[in-house]
């Protein structure tokens, strides 16, 4: 397939009717775990399914291609995508991290700094003084989570790279929130993109598996040997699975982003929501950078319910439609609480500094109807106003 095909021409055909033996459209999968050699001394393209295997190599290729990158590896899961790039570094090597980033993320973080793998600073980095100090430690890693993970706040990648390109660091990108459909992060000048292949890029909530793309053959390298060091390569059929939802990733995220803007709106004007961050909603702080490196909002948004934590474990039981569960990026519309759900490992103090309150609440946006969505959140907002109305005149 030509480097030159758009994005989504990739994702709908790369490797489709490539298979020889039976002239099969859908690339087969492949489940054998060892391979045989044609003779001694000479391996074939293909041993061990832990080190490569057709279907996975496949499913890297593809994203390469998505991403702009020089190669993938595909692991097994999000949070092995991410302990994959930080195996690069020292004991003495600096990361800068977002000081609101996914939970899962600042958990590892902090388990591999107290296990003396490498050093942490967690930094707003959209507080330029902040990041600006920070740089001068002369990281080897900075890590940008864009949009963040609950509260959708966007930093400009492009800036960051800039910043850190003066004290030789290299940046990586967790790119799950939005795919390669609408951000992609090495054309920006990243080195890494992180992605949790169970989210958009599978788009049907039916496996755990991860990746990371890296701009620079010889990153590509050092991440392949290291993942068949310690075995975290994603299994044959997870990568079957993915590369199937990849198909389809585009009109599924053009979809749900129509969706999520609807949905943002009526959130942004009902008298129990104190705020919703969305950045596609023009008052958004990031809608303009957003605007600028992105090319769509992608459907992922929180907002804030007037109340706390009761109001909130109301409103996620009064919801019909929407599941209540973690993750994200599926056909289906989910409903989080992220203080008690995907950020319940992070200390009350991390997150009071992230912004991360009981009242928070957090919506993957589905395939669903718009209106459906809407009137499941509406009659779930009124549950709540009836209940708050009942106490108040009890």
């Amino acid at each position: 397939m030509s480097e030159s095909m758009n994005p989504r021409t990739v994702a709908a055909a790369n490797g489709i009717a490539a298979e020889d033996t039976f002239g099969a459209v859908t690339p087969p999968i492949c489940l054998s775990s060892t391979f045989t050699w044609p003779g001694f001394g000479r391996k074939g393209p293909h041993d061990y399914t832990r080190t490569s295997n057709p279907t996975r190599t496949l499913l890297a290729d593809t994203l390469a291609k998505l991403e702009g990158g020089a190669g993938a590896v595909v692991v097994s899961s999000g949070m092995a995508a991410i302990d994959l790039v930080l195996s690069q570094l020292s004991s003495d090597d600096i990361v800068i991290v977002p000081h609101d980033c996914y939970g899962g993320t600042h958990r590892l973080l902090l388990n591999r700094r107290d296990r003396g793998h490498f050093k942490v600073r967690f930094v707003d980095q959209n507080d330029q003084a902040a990041l600006a100090s920070a740089l001068k430690e002369k990281p080897r890693l900075v890590l940008i989570e864009t949009p963040s993970n609950p509260l959708m706040r966007i930093v400009d990648i492009r800036a960051i790279v800039a910043q850190a390109r003066t004290v030789g660091a290299k940046v990586a990108v967790d790119n799950t929130f939005l795919s390669p459909a609408l951000q992609r992060p090495i054309a920006l000048g990243a080195d890494f993109v992180i992605h949790s292949t169970t989210k958009y890029l599978n788009g049907h909530s039916d496996i755990v598996g991860g990746a990371v793309i890296a701009a620079d053959p010889a990153d590509v390298e050092a991440l392949e040997t290291w993942a068949n060091i310690v075995g975290t390569t994603g299994a044959p059929f997870d990568s079957f699975l993915a590369l199937r939802g990849i198909r389809t990733l585009f009109p599924r995220v053009e979809c749900q982003q129509r969706n999520a803007q609807a949905v943002a709106e009526f959130l942004l004007s009902h008298p129990l929501v104190a705020a919703c961050h969305y950045p596609g909603l023009p008052s958004h702080p990031g809608h303009a950078v957003a605007k600028a490196q992105q090319s769509g909002f992608g459907a992922m948004l929180s907002f804030e319910l007037k109340g706390g934590e009761v109001e909130a474990g109301r409103f996620v039981e009064a919801v019909r439609l929407f599941c209540f569960a973690e993750s994200l990026g599926g056909t289906e519309s989910l409903v989080a609480h992220p203080a008690t759900m995907t950020h319940a490992g992070m200390s009350d103090e991390a997150r009071k500094a992230a912004g991360i309150t009981s009242g928070l609440i957090r919506l993957s946006i589905g395939l669903e109807d718009a209106a459906d969505l809407i009137a499941d959140l509406d009659q779930a907002l009124a549950a709540i106003d009836r209940s708050v109305r009942s106490k108040a005149s009890a």
